[in-house]
C-alpha cells in the first residue's frame, strides 16, 4: 500500500511538471499493477527512469482496449499492460517472429515458442493473451484490432533494413481501429540531420514524426515524462554505453566487455534521454 501511495503522488507530481497532455488523474487499477509483487525488482528499480504511470497516462490508456505490444523483448511492459487489460476486461497481444518465415531461424522459434509458454503459463495474470506474426514479410495483423499500440525502442533496430519502418508502421496502421492510440517511446537524437541508420541508437523526433505521419498517423501529444538533459548522447558505445545495458564494446561486434572500461560518467547519466510521442488513426 505505501508503494502505490507513494506511486500515485510521483505521478501527480511528474503531471504537473511537465504539463502532459490529458493531466488525467492516474487510473488506480495502473497504479495498483505497477505497485504488483510479480514484477522482478530490477525491473521496478526502473520505473523512475521509465515513468510507466505517468507515460501511460499521457498515452491515454484506458480500462477495456485491447493492446498491442510491438517487439516486448524482456517483457518490461508486458507485466504491466498484460495484467492491467486482464484486470478491466481489455486483451493484451505481442508480436512475435512470423513462424509463416521459412527463413525463420531456429533461435527464432525457440523464442517464439518460449514467448507464448510464458504467456500461458501466466494466464491467471494476464488472462487469454495472444502473439501475432511480426516481421518484414509478415502479413498486416487483422484490420481494425487494436486500440492501443505500444512501441518502445524499436525504430532504432528497424532502420537498419530499408524500407522496414514504413513497413512496420503500415502494419500498426492497418491494425489499430479508426481513433486508436499509437504510443511511442524512443531513444532521442539531438535536432539535426538523422543518420539513416541509427547507429547510435539514438533518433530525432523529426524523423519519426515524419515517418508517423508518412504512414497517415496524426501527432496527438508529445511530452517530456522521459527526457533526461544529462545525456549528452555522444557516447563510445552509443546509446548501449548507458545503463542499463552499460556495454564496454561496440553494439554487435561480437567483442568481450572492456573489463578496464570505467563505467562511472555514464552511470551518473544514468538512462537515456526518451521522446515520448502519442499519435492516432484519424477517424
Amino acid at each position: 500500500m505505501d508503494r502505490i501511495r507513494m506511486l500515485v503522488a510521483a505521478s501527480a507530481a511528474m503531471m504537473s511538471l511537465t504539463g502532459a497532455a490529458a493531466a488525467a488523474e492516474p487510473d488506480a487499477t495502473l497504479v495498483e499493477v505497477v505497485a504488483g509483487d510479480w514484477r522482478k525488482a530490477e525491473d521496478s528499480a526502473r520505473d523512475t527512469a521509465r515513468h510507466p504511470v505517468e507515460s501511460l497516462t499521457f498515452w491515454g490508456l484506458a480500462p477495456g482496449m485491447t493492446l498491442l505490444e510491438v517487439q516486448p523483448g524482456g517483457g518490461w511492459w508486458t507485466d504491466i499492460l498484460a495484467p492491467y487489460a486482464k484486470r478491466t476486461g481489455g486483451r493484451y497481444y505481442a508480436t512475435g517472429p512470423d513462424l509463416g518465415d521459412p527463413e525463420l531461424s531456429e533461435r527464432a522459434r525457440e523464442y517464439r515458442a518460449k514467448m507464448e509458454a510464458d504467456l500461458a503459463a501466466k494466464a491467471a495474470l494476464y488472462g487469454e493473451a495472444g502473439v501475432i506474426n511480426w516481421g518484414s514479410k509478415s502479413a498486416p495483423p487483422p484490420a481494425d484490432m487494436f486500440d492501443f499500440v505500444l512501441v518502445a525502442r524499436s525504430f532504432h533496430g528497424w532502420m537498419r533494413d530499408e524500407g522496414r519502418v514504413e513497413k512496420a508502421l503500415g502494419d500498426i496502421y492497418a491494425g489499430l481501429k479508426p481513433g486508436g492510440i499509437l504510443a511511442i517511446e524512443q531513444h532521442r537524437a539531438a535536432p539535426g540531420e538523422q543518420d539513416p541508420k541509427a547507429t547510435s541508437g539514438y533518433v530525432t523526433e523529426a524523423y519519426l514524426i515524419e515517418q508517423a505521419e508518412k504512414a497517415g498517423f496524426k501527432l496527438d501529444g508529445r511530452s517530456e515524462i522521459n527526457a533526461n538533459p544529462k545525456d549528452t548522447k555522444d557516447h563510445p558505445f552509443g546509446v548501449w554505453t548507458l545503463p542499463p545495458a552499460r556495454r564496454s564494446s561496440a553494439y554487435g561486434s561480437g567483442q568481450e566487455p572492456d573489463p578496464a572500461f570505467d563505467h562511472a560518467k555514464y552511470d551518473a547519466i544514468g538512462e537515456s534521454d526518451r521522446m515520448t510521442l502519442r499519435f492516432i488513426k484519424p477517424e
